[in-house]
C-alpha cells in the first residue's frame, strides 16, 4: 500500500499507450512531427525524451509539443529534468533512479504536477511507495534495443507481483512489441511504454492506431 506521500496525482493520469519520443530512430522526423503522427494515432501520453540537445531547444521544443499535446487532450510527460518540466508547464516529469531525488524534483515541479519514477526490481517498487511520486515506471519486461540498461528483463510475473502488491498506476516498459502489449495489460499493467516499436515503424499513425486498438481490447 501507499501512504500519504505517494500517489497525490495519480488520479490525473492519463492512461492509453505512452509513447517515448526518440529522434534517433525516427527516420530523421522531428520531435513535432513524431508526436503528431502518434497522436493521430491514439496516443495518450507522450513523453520528450531527449539526452543531447540544449536546454534552451528543448524549452522550445517543449512549449511547441505541449500545444500540440493539450490540443489532442494527451498527457505530456518530460524525462529526467524537473527544471525543464517545470519552465515548459508540461503535465509530468519521469525520473530514473539515478535522476534527480522525487522529494528534490518535487519542490521543483509544484505540488500538481505527475511524477513518475522508473523501477526495476521489487525493492524499488516498494520504495517508490514512500516518496511522493505518482505512478512507477516497471522494467524492462523483455530485452530491448532501444535504451541500454544494467538491468535484466524482469519478464511478465514481476508485473503480476507489482499489480498484487502495490496500488500506485504501473507502465510497463522494457521491448514490448505489438506481439507482446495483450501479456502485459492482462497481467496488470494500467500502460505501457513504446519506443523501437512506435519511433521505428514508418507508419506511426498507422501502427498506433493498431496498438491502441489491441490496449482498448485487453484494459
Amino acid at each position: 500500500m501507499t501512504d500519504g506521500m505517494a500517489g497525490k496525482n495519480s488520479s490525473r493520469c492519463v492512461w492509453g499507450i505512452y509513447v517515448i519520443l526518440d529522434k534517433a530512430i525516427g527516420g530523421g522526423r522531428s520531435h513535432l512531427e513524431l508526436a503528431r503522427e502518434a497522436l493521430l494515432g491514439g496516443a495518450r501520453v507522450i513523453q520528450l525524451r531527449d539526452k543531447t540537445s540544449p536546454f534552451e531547444e528543448l524549452v522550445e521544443v517543449g512549449h511547441a509539443l505541449r500545444a500540440l499535446i493539450h490540443e489532442h487532450e494527451a498527457t505530456f510527460i518530460v524525462n529526467d529534468n524537473p527544471y525543464l518540466a517545470a519552465e515548459v508547464k508540461a503535465d509530468g516529469v519521469h525520473l530514473g533512479q539515478s535522476d534527480f531525488p522525487a522529494a528534490i524534483a518535487r519542490e521543483i515541479v509544484g505540488t500538481e504536477c505527475i511524477i513518475g519514477l522508473s523501477t526495476h526490481t521489487k525493492i524499488q517498487a516498494l520504495e517508490a511507495t514512500r516518496q511522493p511520486v505518482d505512478y512507477i515506471g516497471v522494467g524492462p519486461i523483455y530485452p530491448t534495443t532501444s535504451k541500454q540498461s544494467e538491468w535484466n528483463p524482469l519478464g511478465i510475473p514481476h508485473i503480476r507481483w507489482v499489480r498484487e502488491n502495490i496500488s500506485l498506476p504501473m507502465v510497463a516498459i522494457g521491448g514490448i512489441t505489438t506481439e507482446t502489449l495483450a501479456d502485459c495489460a492482462a497481467a496488470g499493467a494500467d500502460n505501457v511504454a513504446m519506443i523501437a516499436e512506435i519511433m521505428g515503424a514508418e507508419d506511426i499513425t498507422g501502427r498506433m492506431q493498431n496498438l491502441a486498438a489491441q490496449f482498448k481490447q485487453v484494459s
